[in-house]
C-alpha cells in the first residue's frame, strides 16, 4: 500500500451522492476548500439505483394508464407496453452506470474527488483508500460531512441469503422482465415497483405484513392505491408475513405464516434501510459504527463542533430532494462558522436550520394512482398535540379532474390548526397529483393563513381547483 502525505481542505465530505454534491456545492460557493470522497458512482443511490431509474420505469406505465382514461385515445394504447423500449430508457436516465457527467460537474466547480473508500481516524481526518491500494490522509480546518446515505435492510429471514433476493437496486436495474416476482413490504419501493413490474409483464404478489401499504401517509392513500394494483391483476395480501424462502431449480418458494406457499422467478425485500454508517471509522471518534447520526437543525453532529451528518444518515427524512435542502443548509452552516460568523441563523426557519424536516416534508409516490403528501397527517398532528380538524373532498368532483380522465378517482385530505388556522398537512391521492403537491408544501412551509388561502384563486379548469373545494369544506364544516 503507497500512502501519500496529508492534504488539509477546509472540508471533507464523505460521499458523492445528490447530498453530498450539494454540500460540496455550497462549501465552495463560500469560497472553502472542499474534497470529497466516494466509493462507487459519483450521483450516488439516487442517480444509479433510486429515484431516477424506478420514475424511468414508471413513466411510461403512468403515460399508458393516463392515456387509457382518455376518450378518443384509449383505444389507441391497449397494447402491452415495449419492456425493451422501458428499459432502454431506463438505461439512458442512469447514463448507463457511468458518472463521467456527474465527475465533470464536482470538476466544474473546483471539488477534488478521491475515489476510494473513505473512513475517519479521529477527529477532522478522513483515509482514503483507493481501488488500487493507494491511501490518502485528508485532514478538515473547519468540518468533515458524512453524506453515506443508506442501503436496503434485509430480515433475518431463514434461507434468505441463499435466495439472492432483489433490493431496490436489483429491482430498478433489472435487465429483463420477471415473469413472477413476490414484493415483500408495503412503503414506497414495494408499492413503486409492484406497479412497475406487474404492467412490464410481471405476476406479482405483495405480501404486507402491516394491516395496508404506504402506513406512513394518510390510510386512504394506501387504500386507493392497493385497490388500483389489484384491478391491475396484482395479489395484494396485506396482514401477511414471510417465515421462509427458499430457491429451488431456480424458482423462489415463499412460505408465509399461513402456510401458503408462493412461488416465483424473484423475490424482492422492501422492509426498510439502513445508515451506511457500518465501516467509516465512526469508532475513532467515540460513535457507534452502523449508527443513524443524530444532529441539530444546523445538522451537526450531536455532541462535536466538527462533525456533520447530511441525508439518510441522520434519519430525519429519508428522501432525496430533504437531503439536499439539509445540504444546503449544512453548507450554510459551515461556511458562517469558518468565517467566524456570529449568531448563526439557527431560529425556526433560520438560513441554517433544517426546520421544514419537522413541518414540512413533501412526497411523492409514482404509483398509479399518484400518492402525495406534505406535513403532517391527521394522527401525526394529533400526537404532536395540535388541535386539528380533517377535511376531505373527493377529487373526482373538481372539473379539472374530470376532464383529465374519464372515471377519475382521488381523494385530498387538509388538515387545519383549528387554533392558527393553518394547515398542519395536506394529501392528495389520485392520477398526476404529484404536480399539486409543491403548493401544498408552500403553503404549509410559509404558514399561509387559511384566510389568506383564499385569495389564491385556483385556475379553472384544473385539478387545482381542489384547493378552493377543501376551503369551501372547511368553512361549511
Amino acid at each position: 500500500m503507497t500512502e501519500t502525505d496529508s492534504i488539509a481542505y477546509d472540508v471533507v465530505v464523505l460521499g458523492a451522492g445528490p447530498v453530498g454534491e450539494n454540500v460540496a456545492d455550497r462549501t465552495r460557493a463560500a469560497g472553502l476548500t472542499t474534497a470529497v470522497v466516494e466509493s462507487e458512482l459519483v450521483g450516488g443511490e439516487c442517480s444509479y439505483w433510486a429515484c431516477m431509474p424506478s420514475k424511468a420505469l414508471l413513466r411510461p406505465v403512468i403515460a399508458r394508464a393516463d392515456a387509457r382514461r382518455v376518450p378518443g385515445l384509449r383505444q389507441s394504447v391497449q397494447g402491452s407496453l415495449d419492456a425493451p423500449a422501458v428499459l432502454a430508457h431506463r438505461d439512458h436516465y442512469t447514463s448507463h452506470w457511468q458518472d463521467d457527467g456527474q465527475v465533470g460537474w464536482l470538476d466544474g466547480i473546483g471539488a477534488d474527488l478521491y475515489r476510494g473508500h473513505g473512513r475517519l481516524a479521529g477527529a477532522r481526518t478522513v483515509t482514503v483508500t483507493g481501488p488500487d491500494g493507494t491511501r490518502h490522509t485528508l485532514t478538515a480546518r473547519h468540518a468533515v460531512a458524512v453524506c453515506t446515505g443508506s442501503r436496503a435492510q434485509l430480515p433475518g429471514l431463514p434461507g434468505l441469503a441463499d435466495v439472492r433476493p432483489w433490493t431496490s437496486r436489483e429491482a430498478t436495474s433489472a435487465k429483463a422482465v420477471p415473469g413472477r416476482l413476490i414484493v415483500v413490504g408495503g412503503g414506497v419501493v414495494a408499492t413503486e415497483m409492484a406497479t412497475a413490474w406487474q404492467a412490464l409483464g410481471s405476476r406479482v404478489t405483495m405480501l404486507v405484513r402491516g394491516k395496508g401499504l404506504l402506513s406512513r401517509m394518510e390510510p386512504f392513500a394506501g387504500e386507493l392505491v392497493a385497490e388500483a394494483l389489484t384491478e391491475a391483476g396484482a395479489d395484494v395480501r396485506t396482514g401477511t408475513s414471510v417465515e421462509s424462502v427458499s430457491r429451488e431449480n431456480g424458482t423462489v418458494v415463499a412460505v408465509t405464516d399461513g402456510g401458503d406457499r408462493i412461488e416465483a422467478d424473484e423475490i424482492l425485500i422492501a422492509t426498510g434501510r439502513a445508515p451506511r454508517t457500518d465501516d467509516i471509522g465512526l469508532d475513532t471518534v467515540g460513535l457507534e459504527p452502523g449508527s443513524w447520526l443524530p444532529v441539530d437543525d444546523s445538522l451537526r453532529v450531536t455532541g462535536t463542533d466538527w462533525l456533520y451528518a447530511v441525508g439518510d444518515v441522520n434519519h430525519r427524512a429519508l428522501l432525496t430532494h430533504q437531503g439536499k435542502y439539509q445540504a444546503r443548509i449544512a453548507g450554510a452552516a459551515i461556511a458562517a462558522r469558518a468565517s467566524g460568523a456570529s449568531p448563526l441563523e439557527s431560529d425556526a426557519w433560520g438560513a441554517h436550520a433544517a426546520t421544514a424536516d419537522h413541518a414540512a416534508v413533501p412526497q411523492v409516490v409514482f404509483t398509479d394512482p399518484e400518492a402525495a403528501a406534505v406535513g403532517l397527517s391527521l394522527a401525526e398532528a394529533e400526537q404532536a398535540g395540535h388541535r386539528v380538524r380533517a377535511v376531505d373532498v373527493d377529487l373526482s368532483s373538481v372539473a379539472g379532474a374530470g376532464l383529465y380522465a374519464d372515471g377519475y378517482r382521488g381523494r385530498a385530505r387538509m388538515v387545519v390548526d383549528v387554533e392558527d388556522e393553518i394547515l398542519r398537512g395536506v394529501t392528495f391521492v389520485g392520477p398526476g397529483v404529484g404536480e399539486l403537491i409543491h403548493s401544498a408544501t408552500i403553503a404549509v412551509a410559509g404558514q399561509v393563513p387559511v384566510s389568506r388561502l383564499w385569495h389564491a384563486v385556483p385556475s379553472y379548469p384544473t385539478v387545482s381547483e381542489v384547493w378552493l373545494r377543501l376551503l369551501e369544506a372547511y368553512r361549511d364544516s
